[in-house]
């Protein structure tokens, strides 16, 4: 049975800078530091409008890590079932985002996820949600920056982070722009080089995926993934992305220069 906010209400939310621990909370502790509000939104996952209870990021931020957290690079969530967005934080001095921890009536706080074979998700802790309803750029997005099961906030620098996930300094163009198109959509879920989300597999070590699967394969793969493996819970990339199919076959160029750039720590080559 989904968790209830009250029965969520302990759960310890660890905020930290820079690898080092700042701060934890839990759902009572963030109800004393921001004032809760009803936040109308598109629900991405469920294909129509919801309305959460919900805390400001940016007030739960500047209460946490005070004014500084403006100056970093990338917030990094960690989520219970392995998921790990890493979120420009300019996205969030632009848009309005908030900490969702609970449905208006105090229904269960879970999603039925059409991305996702129609799967009952549980949301909380928190959810990240955004002022998405008017703007074309959040509604692009999809549900790319919209971690739920929130359990850690870090304040990070990405290439600090994350810093065998970046394409060798010769590769083309199109590898680079795929790298950036594989950090919002793609390694939230999975590694290159054991970096990334540990929700879905590793990409490239000590087999690339390009090595693995022919190259229209990939593309339908990227695009479609139930329509190659019944019931799976890949989400395709979105249908709003703009360029779609530019985008997967950028994404593909950055594996296959990554292919040749095979590394994990304390392993080698």
């Amino acid at each position: 049975m989904p968790m209830t906010a009250f029965s969520q209400s302990n759960i310890n939310l660890e905020f930290r800078n820079k690898d080092q621990p700042t701060k934890t909370l839990t759902l009572i502790d963030l109800g004393i530091i921001a004032a809760p509000v009803l936040v109308k939104i598109f629900e991405v996952h469920e294909n129509r409008n919801r309305v959460y209870k919900a805390y400001s990021a940016q007030v739960v931020f500047d209460e946490v890590f005070g004014k500084a957290w403006r100056e970093a690079g990338e917030i990094l969530f960690t989520c219970t079932d392995g998921y790990q967005p890493s979120i420009p934080v300019a996205k969030f001095l632009t848009h309005n985002a908030y900490f969702a921890f609970a449905q208006e009536d105090d229904s269960p706080f879970i999603v039925i996820n059409a991305l996702q074979n129609n799967e009952i998700v549980q949301l909380g802790p928190l959810y990240l949600v955004w002022d998405n309803i008017n703007s074309k750029e959040l509604l692009d997005d999809g549900a790319s920056y919209m971690p739920y099961q929130i359990r850690e906030i870090e304040l990070t620098v990405f290439a600090s982070r994350f810093p065998n996930l970046a394409p060798p300094k010769k590769a083309s163009l199109e590898a680079r722009r795929g790298f950036l198109h594989f950090r919002k959509h793609c390694m939230a879920c999975h590694t290159i080089n054991d970096e990334g989300g540990g929700k879905a597999t590793e990409l490239n070590y000590p087999v690339s995926v390009v090595e693995r699967m022919p190259f229209k394969h990939l593309i339908r793969w990227i695009g479609n993934p139930s329509s190659m493996r019944y019931n799976t819970v890949m989400p395709g990339l979105a249908k709003e992305t703009p360029n779609r199919q530019k985008v997967i076959s950028e994404i593909i160029s950055y594996l296959r220069a990554m292919s040749k750039v095979k590394y994990v720590p304390n392993k080698g080559l």
